[in-house]
């Protein structure tokens, strides 16, 4: 089984990078990118951290954006203690291990995103992934720093991978990857802001973030996005046509 990629959005201190790296190798975990590391990367506290978890650290791949970084995943779940401004389904960590072990069963890539030590996930970042974690924690105390975070999921999938049944078998298509699923949203965006359909102009995140969340819970295949895509592009096409029309009678009346 293919474990659950570790994405950290614009972390801070060295040492938190090099804690996670040391839990994802205490439970198998293997592949950690980072988004935007406030002091650059590498930084050798986190190797000192990281008490031996080297090959965690020594693959490290850096993004700018989380855009960016899950473009090749296929399912990704944002770890937030709360769900913001989104509807998306929201599970335990156990129950996010059981639906990331059934879609990598399936041959497909996941992750985990985890947001910044201090401000946490961004809702437009939420807004791309297929769903949220929820830790169960005792609301009197909340605060949990970031290795406490990715342990406590990466604990979860672990208990699977020892102790399971066989995954679920997937025979329809897989979803397609995020870096499609992105192309889709901005065609779509730019259609729709060409059409005056965000107005006014100031709620045009807010009505974005929305728009992405409702196609993100339908879990479009490779195939259903190109679909899609070509029903955004006939209908600006069709839209093109009438304005045409319209300014040929224009002048024939004139």
């Amino acid at each position: 089984m293919t474990p659950p990629v570790v994405i950290l959005d614009r972390p801070q201190m060295a040492e938190n990078i090099g804690a996670v790296a040391r839990v994802m190798a205490n439970f198998g975990l293997t592949e950690l990118r980072l988004v935007s590391p406030r002091d650059g990367w590498p930084q050798e506290r986190a190797w000192a951290m990281a008490s031996g978890a080297d090959w965690v650290l020594d693959g490290v791949q850096v993004f700018d954006s989380v855009a960016a970084a899950m473009a090749d995943l296929n399912t990704l779940f944002a770890t937030t203690a709360r769900p913001r401004e989104t509807r998306q389904p929201v599970r335990t960590p156990r129950e996010a291990a059981r639906a990331l072990y059934d879609d990598t069963g399936s041959r497909l890539k996941v992750g985990l995103l985890f947001g910044a030590e201090r401000a946490g996930l961004e809702t437009s970042d939420i807004a791309l992934c297929q769903g949220i974690v929820t830790i169960p924690i005792d609301p009197r105390h909340q605060s949990l720093n970031l290795a406490q975070a990715v342990a406590i999921n990466a604990y979860e999938w672990r208990t699977l991978i020892l102790d399971a049944p066989p995954p679920n078998f997937r025979e329809a298509e897989p979803p397609a990857s995020g870096a499609l699923q992105l192309g889709m949203y901005e065609h779509l965006e730019r259609e729709l802001d060409a059409a005056g359909f965000f107005h006014p102009p100031e709620k045009f995140r807010s009505m974005s973030q929305n728009l992405r969340v409702m196609l993100g819970r339908s879990g479009f295949t490779t195939q259903e996005v190109a679909t899609f895509r070509g029903v955004i592009t006939a209908l600006s096409k069709g839209r093109g046509r009438v304005l045409e029309r319209l300014a040929k009678a224009q002048k024939t009346d004139g």
